[in-house]
């Protein structure tokens, strides 16, 4: 494994750019101006999606000329050449699409540097709460209240296993296939919301003890957050409790994953076998 250098200097500018990119799709979301189309996997895409891209893009060719850019609107790239990446931004520019076309404000742009295979930066951007979260591996998870200084945040941990336990989930997930997995044995609360990157967030600054995700996702949904995340105290894995893989394999697609505040509760007693 080849040793990287410090590139956490970098996080201003990828903030800029993240702030840049949403800027402009707030722009269109107010205005309303826009088309949206459907992808070939059946996922929503909108003008404001690509004009978002294309802000990422250049801006990151323009910062790090020599770092690959992966983005879910251009992600038809072989692992074959993928797999040549030691280094490359994985990028969604607006994750959350389908709460944009619903107007819910619930969705963010969204960069991560990944490094042999993990995470090593992550910057999270919610254009109509102004709220920035990000990362570097090793120096902690922050986050910045629209343009205020930033504040360190840590995931929940808990005390009593009575002390209910507060589970974010998709807003368009189907709360029965979440609820029927969960053990009876705990209280839990049901938190719906938008952005997949956003509820990571939430259980990243202690809001929310986890996340459950059942349903497809790319990997670009989970990078940036998986490393603020473990920067908070936390860990997103897979419902076999295994940490998610990041280019080493054809399909960019993540399996079905938990965002975990607290591993000390004792997850494997929580969630049903088969998850």
């Amino acid at each position: 494994m080849a040793m990287q250098s410090d590139l956490s200097h970098l996080i201003p500018q990828v903030i800029h750019i993240a702030r840049q990119a949403g800027q402009r799709i707030l722009e269109i979301y107010h205005n309303k101006d826009y088309q949206a189309f459907v992808k070939e996997d059946d996922t929503p895409v909108t003008t404001a999606d690509l004009a978002a891209h294309k802000i990422i893009m250049q801006s990151l060719a323009e910062l790090t000329p020599d770092i690959p850019v992966l983005s879910e609107e251009d992600a038809n790239i072989s692992l074959k050449t993928r797999s040549q990446w030691e280094r490359y931004w994985l990028v969604d520019p607006l994750d959350g699409t389908q709460e944009f076309i619903a107007r819910s404000g619930d969705f963010a742009t969204v960069i991560a540097l990944i490094e042999n295979n993990h995470p090593v930066m992550g910057v999270v951007y919610a254009p109509v709460s102004g709220v920035t979260y990000f990362a570097y591996q090793g120096k902690g998870a922050w986050k910045i209240p629209e343009m205020d200084d930033s504040i360190r945040i840590h995931t929940l941990k808990h005390d009593s296993e009575e002390q209910a336990i507060a589970i974010a989930i998709s807003r368009r997930q189907n709360i029965n296939k979440i609820t029927e997995k969960l053990s009876p044995a705990r209280n839990y609360e049901l938190v719906p919301l938008g952005s997949a990157a956003l509820k990571a967030c939430l259980v990243a600054e202690g809001a929310v003890d986890c996340y459950i995700r059942l349903g497809p996702t790319g990997e670009w949904d989970t990078a940036a957050t998986q490393c603020i995340v473990e920067e908070a105290g936390g860990r997103i894995l897979n419902t076999q409790l295994e940490p998610l893989s990041y280019n080493e394999r054809d399909t960019l697609e993540n399996p079905n994953f938990i965002v975990l505040g607290d591993e000390g509760i004792g997850w494997e007693n929580i969630l049903k076998e088969g998850l």
